[in-house]
């Protein structure tokens, strides 16, 4: 699904409904009352609350928070037993936010409030999912970080079908309806747009300010490249196999016994031809063990059917989602 083009809004007012701004926090103690400062003037005039999740900071972080939000019902705060990282607080922000429009932002001032009534008014264009592009980020760092960034975003673009040029920035706009049901593990945060977009949300961004961080230090590092690798296979999987699995583990089951016939024929053949005796190659042994990779490639498809089956039928989920109906009357 593409999603839609860079729109520059001159016009900042954001329309009139409920926003629950949710934000992870981790270490950011000495930032937090800017922080909320700008948020408040930000969202100045709009019906909002603001749910932050305290990811087990090792600072102060709980008791600056503890601090700045006596007196403000409309300022929430989820303090972690201990650090359970970025996605399991934004899932948490998820679960307890209240109002019809999601923004997920973070706590290091690299996003800026400000953005967040123009992407909430990008929704009534008729997206679910607007998210942000910090398009002047690494400004000087082309070949270090903006290079591997531009690759990286391409990459799972093309593998996720949801066209966007910043997965990384966490500033992003949602419909609850098509997040509500969304229940992130591990470190799938970066892909949500891609997850709603799988329950039929149609996926916008729009340009957003950046600015380096103030306070700490990042958390993040190069050295995550092979974590968004692999989940990025994982969301491949979930996307094309989640429903079907026995195709995937049956075509690599029928691949494995592909190749160890090819072996079983030519060990047979160069024993016919007087060339090398069945002692004298590995390919009687090759031949085996693709045999039995196979096998047990095909029962673990059948074991994952079994289990896909228990995931939808015990929770009485569909594989399907359906956006409206017409003169159908529901049990």
């Amino acid at each position: 699904m593409l999603a839609a083009q860079i729109h520059h809004s001159p016009n900042n007012a954001c329309p009139q409904q409920c926003i629950s701004v949710i934000i992870p926090v981790y270490n950011e103690a000495r930032g937090l009352g800017l922080l909320l400062q700008r948020l408040e003037s930000a969202l100045a005039g709009i019906d909002h609350e603001v749910v932050l999740v305290n990811d087990g900071s090792k600072d102060d972080s709980f008791q600056v928070l503890n601090e700045l939000v006596t007196g403000k019902p409309h300022l929430k705060v989820i303090d972690f037993r201990r650090n359970f990282g970025q996605t399991a607080a934004i899932n948490a922000g998820i679960q307890h936010a209240t109002n019809d429009v999601l923004v997920l932002m973070d706590s290091d001032l690299e996003n800026d409030p400000a953005d967040i009534p123009k992407l909430v008014a990008e929704l009534d264009k008729g997206y679910d999912v607007v998210s942000g592009w910090r398009r002047d980020r690494w400004k000087g760092q082309f070949l270090t970080r903006k290079l591997p960034s531009l690759l990286a975003n391409k990459l799972i673009s093309s593998i996720s079908g949801v066209k966007l040029h910043d997965y990384g920035c966490t500033l992003k706009a949602y419909r609850r309806e098509v997040i509500k049901d969304v229940v992130l593990y591990g470190q799938m945060h970066r892909f949500i747009p891609v997850y709603c977009s799988w329950q039929g949300g149609r996926v916008g961004e729009l340009a957003v300010n950046y600015s380096p961080r103030q306070f700490g230090k990042s958390n993040y590092g190069l050295f995550r490249t092979y974590k968004v690798l692999l989940d990025l296979l994982l969301i491949k999987f979930l996307d094309r196999y989640m429903t079907k699995p026995i195709h995937f583990f049956g075509g690599a089951g029928f691949l494995s016994f592909f190749i160890g016939g090819l072996a079983a024929m030519l060990a047979i053949y160069f024993k016919l031809s007087g060339q090398k005796d069945f002692v004298e190659t590995p390919l009687p042994t090759l031949s085996a063990m693709f045999f039995t990779v196979g096998v047990l490639l095909i029962l673990m498809g059948v074991l994952a059917e079994v289990l896909m089956r228990v995931y939808f039928e015990s929770q009485a989920k569909t594989p399907y989602t359906i956006r409206r109906t017409v003169n159908v009357q529901h049990a």
